[in-house]
């Protein structure tokens, strides 16, 4: 990677090191939740979910700031706030406690997020904006791995309380870097170097409102449905307890595994996909081709098949999701680019956190139903089939109006 792109990789490495604390909690709150004063397990759920809904709200205020402070001021902001959060679980003892400290690290996710997906579009140009995007991407989600393997691991053996103590000052670790490499000045002064070709198709106000639809739906179908149901998903077909390879192991561990496995291969195959984006024929037929992966294999999972072949379907559809996520980010940095970055970036955000908090729920509905699993995975891949047709349609009329330009010069 080159130098200039510095930059990209330690803010995707502060990211992650402050990501550890929240993604211990996925694995460690529903069992060890009375040590942190909680009454019952619905109090889990709703702690767990609540930081999403916090960022609702907070996107806008945030990206309004970041357009008057620098990205450097606020990514220090979101790693003190994201520490004293962390450093709060090992603390505080009660659920209005907990509340508060969740509410303040979806204020920080906001900070980070907004602020990843503009210093990866200040350091990048579009020769390389989509492996800069797929590296950014992998590396921040390796804080997730790292959270859910290691936390899972010293919980039982430390308790909740230390562990969460040894995170929050992890996480510190962030501030030295981000002061070290990351330059002060802000987007404004960036964004006065490129002159917006207002022809262009990223321009547009009908292609903005594709992408950021479809983002919507990606967020919804990938972070929010499919992680939320894939445990239930995986009991409703093989029960609670599956033998593989001769080896009893429980429904949460495979899903555990599986989701793994995807943080383990993200920040090299991501980082590719990106690259291979960046080539001459563009990013849009490789996202078409990864959307039309996904429907393919999003519908079969629904389908009780021997355990092997549904792995396999599985990591197939996590792949075409390693692709898709690096693309349309990729795809939205080209927007932000050639317009007010930090404005567009926080409404692209917005559309992803409302997709993802729509997912779970919209996913335990249909679920409830016979035969639900069937609807809500087939009526899925419909939608990402549909997704994949219409950017098809909007590439196909793209080289038309290229070509008739050129002819017209």
């Amino acid at each position: 990677m080159k130098n200039v792109h510095l930059p990209i990789k330690i803010v995707s490495i502060v990211t992650a090191l402050s990501l550890v604390g929240d993604s211990m909690l996925y694995i460690t709150l529903p069992i060890f939740w009375k040590e942190a004063g909680l009454s019952s397990l619905w109090q889990v759920g709703f702690l767990l979910s609540i930081n999403r809904f916090v960022r609702l709200p907070a996107n806008p205020l945030i990206g309004w700031l970041y357009n008057r402070i620098s990205l450097k001021s606020g990514l220090i902001f979101a790693i003190i706030i994201g520490s004293i959060s962390t450093l709060g679980y090992g603390v505080v003892k009660g659920f209005l406690g907990w509340i508060i400290l969740r509410s303040l690290w979806g204020i920080a996710w906001s900070f980070f997020r907004i602020g990843g997906l503009a210093v990866v579009v200040q350091y990048s140009n579009d020769h390389d904006r989509g492996k800069a995007m797929g590296l950014y991407n992998g590396l921040y989600r390796t804080g997730s791995l790292v959270g859910m393997l290691i936390g899972g691991i010293l919980a039982p053996i430390l308790g909740l309380h230390v562990v969460s103590i040894i995170f929050g000052i992890f996480s510190l670790m962030g501030l030295p870097l981000i002061y070290k490499y990351l330059q002060t000045k802000s987007l404004e002064s960036r964004k006065k170097q490129h002159k917006i070709n207002i022809r262009s198709s990223y321009q547009s106000k009908s292609y903005i409102a594709i992408l950021v639809i479809s983002s919507f739906f990606i967020t919804m179908f990938i972070q929010g449905i499919f992680t939320s149901t894939l445990s239930s998903l995986i009991e409703h077909h093989y029960g609670k307890s599956i033998q593989l390879a001769g080896i009893i192991i429980s429904v949460t561990a495979l899903s555990g595994v599986l989701q793994s496995i995807r943080w383990v291969w993200e920040p090299f195959l991501g980082s590719r996909i990106g690259e291979w984006s960046d080539g001459p024929k563009g990013r849009k037929p490789l996202f078409i081709g990864s959307l039309l992966l996904a429907a393919v294999s999003y519908g079969f999972l629904s389908i009780q098949i021997t355990i092997t072949s549904w792995i396999f379907i599985t990591l197939i559809f996590m792949v075409s999701a390693t692709g898709i996520t690096t693309l349309i980010d990729a795809l939205a940095g080209d927007i932000a680019k050639s317009s007010n970055a930090v404005s567009f970036l926080t409404l692209y955000s917005v559309v992803q956190d409302i997709g993802a908090a729509l997912g779970p729920f919209i996913g335990y509905f249909f679920i409830g139903f016979k035969s639900g699993f069937l609807y809500l995975y087939f009526g899925v891949a419909s939608i990402f089939l549909f997704l994949a047709l219409i950017w098809f349609f909007l590439q196909s009329k793209q080289k038309v109006s290229f070509k008739t330009e050129t002819l017209e010069q």
